[in-house]
């Protein structure tokens, strides 16, 4: 009897856990981040960021536009492209979950100042969310 009472407990403790488990994530579902836009529509150029934290990075973590100047994101940009589209077309050897598409970024294009920014604050959002380094002198527990 006494073994069956506390069967019973551990069952009414773990439906509670479960209980209170999905409810968090349904709450953490309803409140869902509005995915970054990166665009130049001058050039047609647009990329669409959905990963959840990076608005919030971009509001309270990254430097503030200005701080860095274009010649300086391009160059970074650059190399951290090239690197990430690499990685994006070995998906047995890097998270196909980080790493879905490639990155169409030509080094003779001015994309202008916002998508330069937007996107090396996203390389640096990624490096530190996911614990990677893409290269270029940045480690990720460097990172702002």
């Amino acid at each position: 009897m006494k073994l069956l009472k506390q069967l019973f407990a551990i069952l009414i403790v773990g439906f509670l856990f479960y209980a209170c488990g999905s409810q968090s994530i349904e709450n953490k579902k309803s409140k869902k981040e509005p995915p970054v836009r990166i665009a130049n529509d001058s050039l047609a150029y647009e990329i669409i960021i959905i990963d959840p934290g990076f608005t919030a990075y971009l509001n309270s973590i990254a430097l503030p536009e200005g701080f860095y100047n274009q010649s300086y994101l391009e160059a970074r940009n650059r190399i951290w492209v090239t690197i990430w589209n690499q990685r994006a077309q070995n998906p047995r050897q890097f998270r196909q979950d980080i790493y879905e598409n490639s990155i169409a970024y030509l080094p003779t294009v001015d994309y202008g100042y916002e998508v330069n920014h937007k996107l090396f604050n996203y390389f640096l959002f990624a490096q530190r969310k996911y614990k990677m380094t893409l290269g270029g002198g940045f480690r990720s527990d460097r990172i702002n």
